[in-house]
């Protein structure tokens, strides 16, 4: 096996050993992406130069005879909408193409003191706002089990790094299931963690009340040991959680006998594929076997997160893009006669087709004739929905559901109709509303050997428990150690490597 297909957990040990050195460590991923990532795409910025130095500098360290940090050696991609100082940041836009941030956002920072090593930056839906990855200005990501599907999104080009083997680990963010809905796209494990465990500093925003940073990895253990690292209270961060936080890696116990799993309803419906319906079911017999209680419940206000996520969402999304007027950053068209034109003009030539359909959404809802009646009430169900989680969660532990209502679909199938994209969020939105933890793993795959995933909510701030769950799960099935066959005879290569 090579060193780029190890996992983080059995990669770290050979490192803290000596075994391998961090530069061939690195050396082995970058082939893997100058090898393929030509046709899959997950990457709109590879960063050659800054992780061998990276790289080198470790090993430098090791050999003095310093411990091994948490993370030391591991290659790691990050979503293109994370601040990485000196480090081109676009957010998958025309308008931030030649961004270069001057700071690192705090999980970059946490993630460099733990030793990890910056692979490159992955493509992701413009700003955020996608399901699919092909809301990218720059190009669309393709799925590495099949390049004719597309990996999810918004954070797609993390999800194929990690199943391509393209990266040992990667962050991703998830304001309405952009962590969650591609790992089960592309068979890994994704965690959005709770509203405020993990800072948002220098991630670009979306919608501020919602957005969050997480672990992307190839199993569980792997995201234990990513949040371990990356959650924590952070001054710079407002809505920053303050308690103390665990090791989450000491949760990652195979028994969960006793444990009490509720089944929303809701999640369920009409909408559902059959082949997820079925993995679904026979993910909780495999649960059922494994100890848990298995308890039926309604999330009665569930079938309102969709709309209201949107009207919240948008409207948020109008506010922090406001930002970007052509003056101090950004595109700034040259073909203007006033600062009202330029800026309109570099507005609109800047940002993308989904962009534009949710700052004029966003801008309506938020009008005086409109307020009350749409984002007054978008909040108000907000909360309901956020009460019915806790009433739930007085007699149950964690909740299980679909990740998605279907498996990866074909690029181009949803891209004409932005509504049916938005379906791809339907289970994924109702966590972000209420700011609690979610997570999808692996739990089979459909007749064309699509991957399809199981997700797990739990109560504010218990990520513990998701962990607990979701690692038992895992090592009582196989779904984890599956891998696409991304070799480079296996796809008619289409470019070569991006760097800076």
């Amino acid at each position: 096996m090579r060193l780029n297909e190890l996992k983080a957990h059995e990669l770290l040990p050979m490192i803290s050993r000596q075994e391998v050195t961090v530069e061939e460590a690195v050396t082995c991923v970058l082939d893997r992406i100058s090898a393929i990532d030509g046709t899959i795409q997950a990457y709109i910025t590879v960063t050659c130069e800054h992780a061998l130095r990276k790289a080198r500098e470790a090993d430098a360290r090791l050999a003095k005879g310093e411990p091994a940090r948490p993370l030391e050696g591991l290659s790691v991609a990050v979503k293109d909408n994370i601040s990485t100082k000196g480090i081109r940041t676009t957010a998958a836009s025309k308008y931030l193409e030649d961004f270069i941030p001057p700071y690192d956002a705090t999980v970059i920072q946490h993630l460099e003191d733990a030793g990890a090593i910056i692979i490159g930056k992955t493509n992701m839906d413009e700003f955020a706002m996608g399901s699919s990855t092909e809301n990218s200005a720059m190009f669309p990501t393709r799925n590495p089990w099949n390049p004719k599907r597309v990996p999810g999104g918004s954070s797609g080009g993390s999800a194929a790094a990690v199943i391509s083997d393209e990266a040992v680990i990667a962050l991703g963010s998830d304001t309405g299931g952009s962590i969650r809905q591609p790992a089960s796209f592309c068979g890994i494990v994704g965690l959005k963690p709770s509203y405020g465990l993990v800072s948002r500093h220098g991630l670009i925003g979306y919608a501020s009340s919602m957005d969050q940073i997480g672990p992307m990895t190839k199993d569980v253990r792997d995201c234990a040991l990513v949040l371990s690292a990356i959650a924590g209270h952070d001054p710079k961060d407002s809505q920053s959680y303050p308690g103390e936080l665990p090791d989450y890696t000491e949760y990652l116990i195979p028994d969960i006998t006793g444990i009490t799993v509720g089944v929303p309803k809701e999640f369920l419906d009409e909408g559902l594929s059959q082949a997820v319906r079925d993995a679904f079911t026979e993910a909780l017999e495999k649960l059922e076997a494994l100890g848990v209680t298995i308890k039926d419940v309604s999330l009665p206000h569930a079938r309102h997160a969709l709309a209201a996520y949107y009207v919240i969402s948008s409207a948020e999304a109008g506010s922090n893009l406001a930002r970007l007027d052509g003056v101090r950053y950004g595109v700034r068209t040259c073909a203007s006669e006033d600062f009202a034109s330029m800026m309109a003009k570099s507005r609109g030539e800047g940002f993308g087709p989904e962009v534009k359909r949710r700052i004029v959404l966003g801008t309506y809802v938020l009008s005086a004739e409109n307020h009350d009646k749409y984002f007054n009430e978008a909040l108000r169900v907000r909360s309901l929905i956020a009460r019915d989680f806790q009433e739930v969660f007085e007699t149950c532990d964690c909740l299980v559901g679909p990740t998605s209502p279907t498996v990866a679909f074909e690029a181009g199938e949803k891209t004409r109709d932005p509504l049916a994209m938005y379906l791809s969020d339907v289970y994924t939105v109702p966590p972000n509303l209420a700011g609690i933890p979610g997570m999808s793993v692996p739990c089979g795959f459909d007749k064309e050997g699509m991957p399809v995933g199981l997700q797990i909510m739990g109560r504010q701030y218990d990520e513990a428990t998701l962990l607990q769950v979701a690692y038992a799960f895992e090592q009582a099935t196989d779904f984890h150690v599956r891998r696409p066959e991304a070799e480079p005879n296996a796809y008619e290569l289409a470019g070569g490597e991006r760097s800076v």
